[in-house]
């Protein structure tokens, strides 16, 4: 018997299983079936979700019921439960330090006042393959939805996104956007990082400055946005840019980064640059202090406009910065997550934010 042939059989003889039980008991529990058949969650909820499409049964949190008359088994088993049970959701975000914890502080806001539970996993972005952390977050608790932000520039990246499709569970990525295995876009909330570049720009623009700067902190989904979004304002605008498309920085432990900031500021000054948008709050703050050092005067010399806004009002002089919605961006993914596991057929939602900015010290006029 082939591997295939001996999946199928195994396949039927689980979907046996549940069809009795669901004609024994009214209801099945996935904890129930996993002790019963001696399979992980991930398989069961796989097989509960083929046979709600074969109409057989309808899920509910934590198993399934008939499909006839789903609605009133589900509403009396809920009525009889005392206390309600309290729905799990889970979080893996890339990391718990800055930009995440405020889209972290968000989402359990909003969990708190619908009800749900949070389990919050911190992966990080050197970690090719986050599926051994979804696993096991999956397998140690019963899990009615996942909100993700996977490292998308990872070879394991496009098998996540199946891994996540095949188990079943309703997905929502946050400030990333996905397609399925079969290239159909999945639900996601996401911040309009384009624009902010753009409102960036066009601030710099309305000042008087023409010759135009970007210094990126990394290579990340993120700074990709920024940069598509600066460069269609400059081309907009008809400003002019510096020679370089973006100057891209060292991380910031870096023994060289010093250097590269001030290699960078020789090239700006060289080219006339009098604006600058600088990604991220640190970036940006690294960028003042070694202008200041050289004697380059902020704003009146140069003006810096930080990306992110997670400490750019406590700097002096506080930063121009463009301000991401961190917290709605974590409500909305709550919100979202809600409704597709009220509803496994609405149309697929890609929620998208707009971030602001906001106008300090940091950005005048340039120099007549």
């Amino acid at each position: 018997m082939t591997d295939d042939n001996a999946h199928a059989l195994l396949a039927a003889k689980r979907r046996e299983h549940v069809i009795d039980a669901l004609a024994r008991d009214g209801a099945v529990r996935i904890s129930q079936l996993v002790d019963d058949l001696g399979v992980t969650p991930v398989t069961l909820r796989r097989d509960l979700a083929q046979m709600e499409r074969d109409g057989v049964l309808v899920r509910v949190h934590g198993g399934a019921v008939p499909s006839k008359g789903a609605a009133a088994a589900a509403a009396a088993a809920s009525e009889a439960a005392s206390p309600p049970e309290q729905r799990t959701i889970a979080v893996l975000v890339p990391s718990l330090n800055y930009y995440w914890p405020g889209v972290v502080r968000g989402m359990e806001a909003e969990a708190r006042a619908r009800g749900l539970k949070v389990v919050l996993r911190g992966a990080s972005y050197e970690l090719q393959d986050e599926r051994p952390v979804l696993e096991r977050l999956v397998a140690s608790e019963d899990i009615s939805g996942l909100i993700v932000a996977p490292n998308t520039d990872t070879p394991h990246a496009q098998d996540v996104v199946r891994w996540l499709h095949e188990s079943g569970i309703p997905t929502v990525f946050v400030e990333r956007e996905m397609v399925s295995p079969d290239g159909a876009p999945v639900e996601s909330v996401v911040t309009d990082h384009g624009l902010g570049a753009m409102l960036a720009a066009r601030h710099l623009a309305a000042l008087g400055h023409r010759r135009v700067g970007l210094v990126l902190s990394r290579n990340s989904p993120t700074s990709r946005k920024i940069a598509a979004g600066w460069h269609q304002a400059v081309e907009d605008l008809q400003l002019e840019p510096a020679r370089n498309a973006a100057t891209i920085l060292p991380d910031r432990a870096s023994v060289d980064f010093t250097s590269e900031v001030n290699i960078a500021l020789d090239s700006m000054m060289d080219a006339g640059i009098t604006g600058l948008l600088v990604h991220s709050d640190p970036e940006a703050m690294a960028v003042v202090d070694l202008a200041l050092n050289r004697g380059i005067s902020v704003p009146d010399d140069l003006s810096i406009i930080a990306y992110d806004d997670e400490v750019a009002q406590l700097f002096t002089p506080a930063l121009t910065a463009v301000s991401p919605p961190r917290a709605s961006v974590g409500r909305s993914a709550v919100d979202l997550l809600l409704h597709r596991m009220g509803s496994i057929d609405r149309p697929v939602h890609r929620v998208q934010l707009s971030p602001q900015l906001i106008v300090r010290d940091s950005t005048a006029a340039p120099r007549a």
